[in-house]
């Protein structure tokens, strides 16, 4: 059975625990890709990312974009939403269907 995991600093991630999600604290860059290794080998079909840590590790993140599992996911944090999650979900659905389908970019 698949797991799901989140990833991001206790202020953040600390409430998801109690829905049954995975939860990895961290404020530190390197802490998060570490984790992100880790618990990318193992069987986490879905990993949560806070948006701040995302930012500062994309470029570990993006060695998963074409992988099945784990879905990497970028998630608002305890500073609010900083728009990088959803540029993500964009450019991944782009790629998928090879047009901007959510806002219009393609038309």
């Amino acid at each position: 059975m698949y797991r799901i995991g989140i990833i991001g600093d206790r202020e953040s991630v600390l409430g998801f625990k109690a829905v049954g999600l995975e939860v990895f604290t961290c404020d530190q860059a390197d802490e998060a890709r570490k984790i992100l290794r880790k618990i990318g080998k193992e069987d986490f079909a879905i990993i949560y990312v806070t948006e701040i840590l995302a930012e500062q590790i994309s470029e570990e993140i993006d060695k998963y974009k074409d992988e099945r599992i784990p879905a990497i996911i970028a998630i608002p944090g305890k500073e609010g939403p900083s728009g990088s999650g959803m540029r993500n979900v964009s450019k991944a659905v782009e790629r998928a269907v090879g047009a901007d389908i959510l806002f219009g970019g393609g038309k």
